[in-house]
């Protein structure tokens, strides 16, 4: 697919493109420390735990190394930092100068309340930050609410104010919980007032914490219809002013037609740039990278690790869950395994009907992306889900959800053929690229 540039003003740094390729963003947590209490936060349990052994921030040094890792063994060439609330780590300066130099460029994950001191974003500018990603959770009062801290949502807009003074580009997170429900317009417009590059709204689906905790309940998550009725709008706004929109983790069904292209589920998340690349988030999401205590272990390959070896095909299965077991016992083997897992991965590909060399990445990433959704999430398809399109490339409703409220609000696409690329709709959306990715990305 050829790049479509769609915007590339001599003012700006990024342009916009449909073309789709595999995202290097890599992602670290520091510690669960912040200065927030979201009722839907993942690490809800562990910020409020100061003896939780993921709730202090880690050191410095252990942040860089992670970070030349990231770089060295994985390739990536960006990374979202986060908490906990990242602007209150003390050394938060010192590594987002640390990946701007090893060619890691930064974005901080952020409630920018700590920002609404100025000197904070000027030190951050000075460091060769790239960009904020500003979770905005409601406006006003419910803000507060939704965060736990009175005052919170007034201290944001001034964190706002000075990162727009200092021209340091923002994209906005919102989570989809029942209350900011009715203000998904109000956010929209903030996005727009605010010159946001991106919004993302994440559905209130658990992770980490909450799928313990027992805190998510028919009075903070909304059925997907409900979301529906106040996100349809919301989008339709922010295209219009140019803005790109993202919806995290629902079904593709659940919005209007005009805005599949802007549902990205796990199948989708790699060809979203901005997102995650899966391959280093499967080894900053161990627990040892995590933790203040402790070196972070080996690094680990995605099809060695975290790839389901059932995807791959008779006698090619059973080689690989052989060199995943050997690996497994002696890590010396690893280069040899990941060169062993590549020529799998092409032999499998090349057997596809159509397919041809460079889709094993592709495949790989797909694979992964539905093990995460049927492994670790419990999603789930209704019965009429049999007769939708999109059933190949959809991952349903995640595990949690349907246990809650059912599956009954599926609407099967039946206006299209079988699909089995998960590009299919997103390959329509306009998304944002940097001027440091145009030489890949484009």
């Amino acid at each position: 697919m050829q790049a479509t540039i769609l915007r590339a003003e001599q003012n700006q740094l990024y342009t916009k493109t449909r073309r789709r390729v595999i995202t290097r963003r890599a992602v670290v947590w520091l510690g669960q420390t912040c200065n927030l209490r979201c009722h839907f936060c993942y690490f809800l349990d562990r910020i409020d735990d100061k003896e939780h052994i993921e709730h202090p921030f880690m050191t410095i040094e252990k942040a860089k190394s992670i970070c030349s890792t990231l770089v060295d063994h994985y390739g990536n060439n960006a990374i979202d930092i986060q908490g906990g609330e990242p602007t209150i780590y003390k050394d938060i300066a010192q590594l987002t100068r640390h990946c701007r130099n090893i060619g890691l460029l930064p974005t901080l994950i952020t409630n920018a309340i700590p920002l609404s001191n100025e000197r904070k974003c000027v030190e951050l500018k000075e460091a060769g930050i790239r960009d904020l990603l500003v979770s905005i959770q409601g406006i006003g009062k419910t803000y507060d609410e939704i965060v736990g801290v009175s005052g919170a949502f007034e201290r944001q807009m001034r964190g706002l104010e000075n990162i727009s003074k200092h021209g340091i580009p923002i994209r906005f997170n919102c989570v989809l919980s029942k209350p900011a429900l009715p203000q998904l317009g109000q956010i929209a417009q903030l996005a727009i007032d605010h010159g946001a590059r991106v919004v993302n709204f994440l559905a209130f689906n658990p992770f980490e914490d909450q799928q313990l905790s027992g805190k998510r309940s028919a009075v903070n998550v909304p059925r997907y219809t409900d979301v529906r009725g106040c996100l349809d709008p919301a989008i339709d706004a922010l295209e219009a002013s140019g803005i790109e929109c993202n919806v995290r983790y629902i079904p593709i069904c659940m919005l209007a037609p005009r805005h599949r292209k802007s549902i990205y589920n796990f199948q989708q998340l790699p060809y979203d740039l901005h997102e995650w690349d899966y391959a280093s988030w499967s080894w900053t999401g161990r627990q040892p990278q995590r933790m203040r205590p402790l070196d972070p272990e080996p690094v680990v390959d995605l099809a060695a690790s975290t790839y389901n070896p059932t995807a791959y095909p008779g006698a090619l299965g059973v080689a690989a869950g052989a060199v995943r077991s050997l690996v497994h016992r002696h890590p010396q083997f690893r280069p040899g395994a990941e060169k062993a897992h590549k020529v799998i991965s092409k032999i499998v590909d090349l057997a596809r009907p159509g397919s041809r060399l460079g889709e094993g990445q592709d495949a790989l990433y797909r694979a992964n992306g539905r093990m995460r959704a049927s492994a670790h999430c419990r999603y789930t398809y209704a019965e009429v889900c049999k007769q939708c399109a999109a059933r190949n490339i959809c991952d349903g409703f995640h595990g949690d959800y349907a246990a809650m409220f059912g599956s009954n609000e599926a609407r099967p696409i039946v206006d299209l053929p079988k699909l089995d690329d998960p590009r299919y709709f997103i390959a329509e959306q306009d998304k944002v690229v940097e001027e440091e990715d145009y030489e890949w990305a484009l």
